[in-house]
């Protein structure tokens, strides 16, 4: 798909502004998600249910923040993107609000508030916020998206360690949750009122045309682009295992017997290893190539799950978090400016990212619970672990057609 020529600034205020403003919104949406470790650890403590219904939660939650790609992606090519920011605010902060209130033993109001609810939210705010990336960067689009994504990264270690402090120091699941959707709310506000897109939206596009119908991107032609849909394949397994550590390394080192104050900065440290992952490789990518600097990530972080199999002491814990926590975050974080690559021209990106979330977000729904349910009530880590690791390694070699 050869890009048309269209201006695009490369820097400048609001480029930056909108870099600024994606990243809150990254932190809020894509951060809180990543947190699910600790209300997954949480959830099994107080005895909810088994940790393979408990992921169903966190999954949900990952699959509205992809599927949503479909409408968002729409909506924001047809320039309704500041309805997007202001609704998909108010639902986030709104369901989090609705968390707080919830009995974390009734597994369906957990269900509704913080799998379908705040779910959706973020799905309308994460598209968004990447793809009016694309207005403002051409050379530097994967450093900015990197930048835009390492919000997720510092969301993933501010929101476990103000939860894990907050739920077991006295002050409760209630108001814990309620701190950390106040904070939410602030930081929300701040990215609606810095996101700006500068290209004309297809309605204005077509009003100038004075009425003629302008060319539209054909669904079917993307889906017959081979490399596109090979993509989306790879994309897909990755996906699907690469979130193990994520929702369950928590679990994993209490079920160990390790130090409970190492359980809960696991999740954090994870987090906080991937910022080197998502700001170095998409810098990388911006001279080497989007996809030739992802199959070696998806490889390396393939390999990375079997070394969970080690990591049964403090040492071992905190040196797996570290490595994985970055090779899995540069491979995250290159999936967006790969399908970015692949668009057309800039006005289209919204359109390639929805086909690219759908496809992506069902591997979020169906992950996770898959591990939990090998994982079963005899906590035999083995299949978990396999499981996920042969899915990541095997999208790695999909990424070079």
């Amino acid at each position: 798909m050869a890009a048309q020529e269209i201006s695009i600034p490369d820097g400048g205020m609001q480029a930056w502004l909108s870099v600024l403003g994606g990243w809150l919104v990254s932190f809020c949406t894509f951060g809180f998600a990543s947190s699910f470790g600790v209300f997954e650890a949480y959830y099994v403590n107080t005895g909810t249910s088994s940790s393979s219904n408990i992921s169903w939660i966190g999954s949900l939650q990952f699959f509205f923040l992809f599927a949503m790609g479909l409408p968002a992606g729409k909506l924001f090519d047809e320039g309704y993107y500041r309805f997007e920011l202001a609704f998909g605010s108010f639902l986030v902060v709104f369901c989090i609000m609705m968390l707080s209130l919830a009995d974390p033993t009734k597994y369906y109001q957990l269900i509704l508030a913080q799998g379908i609810g705040i779910g959706i939210g973020s799905g309308l705010l994460l598209v968004p916020a990447l793809s009016i990336q694309s207005h403002h960067w051409r050379r530097k689009r994967s450093l900015a998206m990197g930048i835009v994504l390492n919000g997720a990264s510092f969301g993933g270690i501010i929101y476990p360690i103000m939860l894990n402090q907050l739920f077991s120091n006295g002050v409760g699941f209630a108001w814990g949750v309620r701190a950390a959707g106040f904070m939410t709310l602030g930081l929300l506000i701040i990215a609606n009122c810095v996101l700006r897109t500068r290209l004309p939206s297809a309605r204005q596009r077509r009003k100038a045309a004075g009425g003629q119908k302008l060319s539209k991107i054909k669904t079917r032609k993307i889906l017959t682009d081979l490399p596109y849909m090979l993509m989306n394949v790879g994309g897909f397994l990755g996906l699907w295992g690469v979130f193990l550590p994520y929702f369950y390394l928590q679990l994993w080192v209490n079920l160990h017997g390790l130090s409970e104050t190492l359980a809960f900065y696991t999740i954090a440290i994870l987090n906080a290893a991937s910022v080197i992952g998502r700001t170095i490789p998409p810098a990388i990518s911006d001279r080497v190539g989007t996809l030739n600097m992802l199959a070696p990530l998806a490889a390396i972080t393939g390999a990375l799950v079997f070394v969970m199999f080690a990591a049964t002491t403090p040492g071992g814990v905190i040196v797996f978090a570290i490595f994985y926590g970055a090779f899995s975050g540069g491979f995250i974080a290159m999936l967006p400016p790969t399908l970015a690559s692949m668009a057309r021209s800039p006005d289209e990106v919204g359109y390639v990212y929805c086909l690219g979330y759908c496809f992506s977000s069902l591997a979020m729904l169906t992950g996770s619970p898959i591990s939990g349910a090998l994982l079963g009530p005899e906590n035999d880590w083995a299949k978990p672990i396999i499981f996920s690791g042969v899915r990541v390694f095997f999208r790695c070699p999909r990424t070079f057609n």
